[in-house]
């Protein structure tokens, strides 16, 4: 089925589309590259994500072209593609769904040829530079077929999916919005309201800052304008999350200053609301799907210098321990921090009595 797919033009040379441009090249596929930003495809070009298209070239037989532009531009840009007869089939990548498609409807595009489709991963970086051949792998990638969908154009989308290592998962656009809100776009909105509050917080407080604000706020970093039109397409669903998670705020800041005053019951409140978060978070499904496995985490001190990371990595490879995830916490002033290493709970004992044994500084 992928190989199927000879040629595809990517429509926009952001990190969506660079990512996938990269992970098609080092399948075999030619990929032509647009992108009004003249910079972000000679750049995208100079990463090896393809060749600059050029459209009055005669004769380009393009298998399917992949727009990947903001949401509120997907559908004039399918309409003009699809004026020009581009490609046999089209797809986009934007992360709302639901208001591209009706908007295409409304211009009257063609959506026998046209699938939209949204690759559920991303990165905290923008732009070109940010570009991964693997930013795909192993994850999902939603397909949102109109009923009018050929069977050819989806199995065409089906194997760009195939092709750039990701996980096909079809569903209704209006239920794909509604999920991203919950998984996606709300978290965003939120990490984003945390941050904001560093921005008057006092040297004392930034001094004091440790991994749980990092975490908490990491995607806060995203860019503005990007981020302003995924949640313009989006915005109602986005809306209602942010409503419940806002009277979940409220009522856990009456409680505490309830707590203030001396009324002790006020705890109920507040210990429900972290018990209903660890229940959430115990959901996110672990690596391999389904629910999240309980690592083990071993804390070990490691050195801020080249090769400590390989160091540590190799003693995980001479035992025969995989590491599941590790994560890395700085010492603000210090030249060392802590890699925190998930294993299985088996592999814990053995980990750190190895590590013991070659000097490492086991927490």
């Amino acid at each position: 089925m992928a190989s199927d797919l000879r040629t595809v033009l990517i429509v926009g040379t952001g990190l969506i589309g660079t990512s996938a441009a990269l992970a098609l090249r080092q399948r075999g596929v030619r990929v032509l590259l647009a992108d009004r930003d003249e910079a972000a495809v000679r750049l995208a070009r100079e990463l090896g994500a393809g060749e600059e298209w050029q459209p009055e070239r005669e004769g380009q037989e393009i298998d399917l072209a992949v727009i990947a532009v903001p949401p509120a531009h997907v559908a004039t840009e399918l309409l003009e593609l699809q004026k020009r007869d581009t490609a046999r089939f089209y797809t986009d990548v934007a992360s709302v769904k639901a208001e591209p498609i009706d908007r295409a409807t409304q211009l009257g595009c063609d959506l026998t040829r046209y699938v939209a489709s949204h690759p559920l991963a991303g990165r905290e970086k923008s732009g070109p530079g940010a570009a991964r051949a693997d930013l795909f792998l192993g994850r999902p990638w939603a397909l949102c077929p109109t009923p009018a969908a050929s069977a050819e154009a989806v199995e065409a989308v089906l194997a760009l999916i195939e092709l750039c290592g990701a996980n096909p998962v079809q569903v209704d656009a209006a239920d794909h919005d509604r999920a991203v809100a919950v998984v996606s776009h709300a978290p965003h909105v939120a990490a984003s309201a945390v941050a904001a509050r560093l921005t008057d917080a006092s040297d004392v407080a930034l001094g004091l800052a440790g991994q749980g604000v990092r975490d908490v706020t990491r995607i806060a970093g995203g860019d503005p304008g990007l981020w302003l039109g995924i949640l313009s397409g989006n915005a109602t669903p986005v809306a209602e999350v942010l409503e419940a998670v806002s009277r979940d705020l409220a009522e856990a800041a009456t409680a505490l200053r309830a707590l203030a005053d001396g009324d002790g019951t006020a705890t109920n409140e507040i210990t429900q609301l972290l018990k209903r978060g660890v229940t959430g978070h115990g959901r996110i499904p672990g690596k391999h799907g389904g629910p999240a496995p309980a690592y083990v985490v071993v804390q070990v001190v490691i050195g801020d210098r080249p090769g400590q990371l390989a160091r540590l990595f190799q003693v995980c490879d001479e035992v025969g321990v995989n590491v599941e995830d590790v994560r890395l916490e700085h010492a603000p002033g210090l030249p060392l921090g802590i890699a925190e290493v998930s294993v299985q709970p088996d592999a814990a004992v053995v980990l750190t009595e190895a590590l013991h044994e070659r000097g490492w500084q086991v927490p």
